[in-house]
């Protein structure tokens, strides 16, 4: 089959105006869960977002990341801050974050600014890692090109020889916080007419709501 004939029809249900909570990180708290359960039984990834980011120059890259966090500073993961990503939200701070999940047909984009959060939450969250993924922490210089996996493999062994106990969290690794000022929700639908509605965050803090063409 051709790559132009691959398609499939969305018909799981709707989404209407009177559907939508008044602020969308509740919409979002309230689709995040029926994903989980959805998705609990495969057990997938349901907190996986993309997350697009551009560099000074407008160069953009993008990547899959896990959602860790979601308050009112807004949409939390972590990172290396020598990482690509890391240096790209330095030199530009406005990024996007994409959750699909096809299961319930449907996706959740949000846009925004991060800020760095801070080193006591992002050591309290290091620590609540496995030992395995900490020590990987250390040992990746996240983005760096590497000889070879053994190179990787070697420096991940010294440094479990180095940390017999607690491992320190790296001082260049820690969380960043996307606060939206637009949440979009998808909800595919027959015929491509998909529903999809946009929150804008306003000059008073209040979201306007509107539904876009699909």
């Amino acid at each position: 089959m051709s790559l132009a004939d691959l398609r499939r029809e969305y018909a799981l249900g709707g989404l209407r105006r009177a559907d939508l909570d008044p602020n969308p990180i509740a919409q979002f708290k309230k689709w995040f869960a029926q994903a989980e359960t959805a998705l609990a039984k495969n057990q997938l990834d349901v907190n996986a977002a993309t997350l697009a980011t551009a560099d000074k120059n407008g160069i953009p890259s993008v990547r899959i990341v896990l959602l860790k966090g979601l308050d009112e500073r807004g949409f939390i993961f972590f990172t290396n801050y020598d990482s690509r990503k890391g240096y790209e939200l330095a030199e530009n701070p406005n990024a996007a974050l994409n959750f699909f999940w096809p299961e319930l047909e449907r996706q959740v984009g949000i846009a925004g600014a991060v800020e760095k959060i801070s080193r006591a939450e992002s050591e309290k969250y290091f620590h609540s890692r496995p030992r395995g993924s900490q020590l990987a922490a250390w040992a990746s210089d996240q983005s760096a090109a590497v000889k070879d996996r053994e190179v990787l493999e070697a420096k991940w062994r010294e440094l479990e020889k180095k940390f017999p106990g607690e491992v320190p969290t790296p001082p260049n690794w820690g969380g960043f916080a996307l606060q939206p000022k637009r949440i979009e929700f998808w909800q595919g639908r027959p015929s491509r007419l998909h529903d999809r509605f946009s929150y804008t965050r306003q000059a008073d803090g209040f979201w306007r709501i509107e539904r876009l063409s699909p």
